[in-house]
């Protein structure tokens, strides 16, 4: 493939560099995505994928490097898809997080925040208290593998280190292998889900093995084994997510703590929960102090899981009513609400939000200001039924929404709903760093009712 010279102008939102061939005339051509380029860099890049408008290529050397640039610390980077900008400085990762944010909001949403808040950021290292680790049998690289997937590939890479991973887990991963690789039934264990909870100071490392056969005696006590060793706890999946089931130690104290707002939130390992608890316990605070909630006003807090936002609300609110579209999700929600004593201050429902209309909104009943934490799909249906109220039910728009977003392209749409059509103005947005060394953007913005 031919091999060529390109300028890098921005990334995109898979941490790609973005740069343009030059047509004969000297202007802007195709565009090319180039993996591992920073913006600013001049590079050498081969081409691995060729359409009409766009190329997609991998950076072959540099002709003249970012500022920005770091050593990856991980001697994975290269080739493990867990990460895609551990080679940029992480102050510069959410400088360029921040920027992405504020060019979907204009570009998609059509809509400027008058105000940048301070992006929320926390440890680069080790943060990762959830992770799906891959497992496959590879004779030729030794056995079992156990980690995370190649960039675009399904092989599994093979690991023995991650830095984004808590130290204990990264020292894990070699015995991990040689545990599964001990099984009788080691090529029918394709993935193990790490889940991290605290108990005061205390870590609880919960180990979610998926097995597609039945373990036998001796495989058992070699896991019992490896749990006193390492001091986790084993779960098992047989088949969907109804078999999950604790194993060993016959003991569950898998949770997690909100501390200011006095909240205790017991998970299983295959709960939606924060990957960055650390980062989580910044977001709910900045959340509730944005929304500045009265101790006589009612809120909601849509797809509110297992309550991460709800129960800290009820802690400062007359009523928080969370709404999500699973049974499960909801009923998990309330048994919280009991432990943590605000069963007289939150109620649950579900219903699915990607459905919402003007209708069923008002149906709720008045909401003086909402929080919304949707997936990556985001919440059109819920920004659209708000901003469809006409003005005989114009109370029913809360003066306040605080939006939690995992996707800065579908929060620009759902920002440009309700600015356009719904009569907000978009106060304040900032990123999240979550996901420190990933492209992945977390991000909050804030909307005031104007009329």
């Amino acid at each position: 493939m031919p091999i060529n010279t390109i300028q890098i102008k921005s990334l995109d939102a898979e941490g790609r560099g973005v740069g343009h061939l030059s047509n004969e005339d000297g202007t802007p051509g195709k565009v090319v995505f180039v993996e591992g380029a920073l913006p600013g860099e001049v590079v050498h890049f081969e081409t691995v994928k060729k359409k009409s408008k766009w190329e997609l290529a991998k950076m072959i050397s540099l002709f003249r490097e970012s500022p920005v640039r770091a050593k990856p610390k991980c001697p994975h980077f290269s080739v493990c898809g867990g990460c895609s900008m551990q080679h940029v400085e992480p102050s510069a990762q959410v400088a360029m997080k921040q920027r992405v944010l504020e060019d979907n909001l204009w570009h998609i949403g059509r809509v400027r925040p008058e105000r940048m808040l301070r992006p929320i950021y926390g440890p680069y290292w080790g943060y990762r208290f959830r992770a799906r680790l891959s497992v496959n049998y590879v004779p030729k690289k030794g056995g079992i593998l156990v980690g995370f997937r190649e960039r675009q590939s399904r092989y599994v890479v093979d690991m023995k280190e991650c830095h984004v991973l808590p130290r204990h887990i990264s020292d894990m991963l070699v015995p991990l292998r040689q545990l599964i690789e001990s099984l009788s039934i080691m090529r029918e264990v394709p993935q193990i889900e790490v889940a991290i909870g605290s108990d005061g100071d205390q870590l609880i490392t919960a180990l979610l093995l998926r097995i597609m056969a039945p373990l036998t005696a001796d495989d058992e006590s070699k896991l019992k084994r490896f749990a006193d060793e390492y001091k986790v706890q084993w779960w098992l999946q047989t088949k969907g997510p109804d078999t999950i089931a604790l194993f060993y130690p016959e003991k569950n104290a898998l949770k997690y703590v909100l501390p200011e707002f006095s909240v205790e939130m017991p998970f299983k390992p295959n709960d939606f929960t924060q990957v960055n608890h650390h980062i989580n316990q910044v977001l709910v605070s900045r959340a509730l102090r944005l929304l500045d909630i009265g101790e006589d006003e009612r809120i909601a807090d849509l797809f509110c899981g297992l309550g991460n936002f709800s129960l800290p609300i009820a802690r400062q609110a007359k009523e928080v009513v969370g709404i999500e579209g699973s049974d499960i999700l909801t009923q998990r929600a309330e048994e919280n609400a009991v432990l943590n004593g605000l069963e007289d201050k939150t109620k649950f429902a579900c219903s699915n939000l990607f459905e919402m209309t003007a209708e069923n909104w008002v149906a709720l009943g008045k909401f003086d200001r909402i929080l919304i934490d949707p997936p990556r799909d985001g919440a059109a249906a819920v920004c659209q039924a708000i901003a469809n109220l006409d003005e005989k039910h114009a109370q029913f728009k809360p003066k306040r929404i605080v939006y939690v977003s995992c996707n800065p392209s579908t929060l620009a749409r759902d920002a440009g709903i309700l600015v356009t059509e719904g009569g907000y103005k978009l106060d304040m947005a900032g990123v999240i760093n979550m996901f420190p060394h990933t492209s992945h953007v977390e991000s909050m913005a804030v909307f005031e009712l104007i009329r």
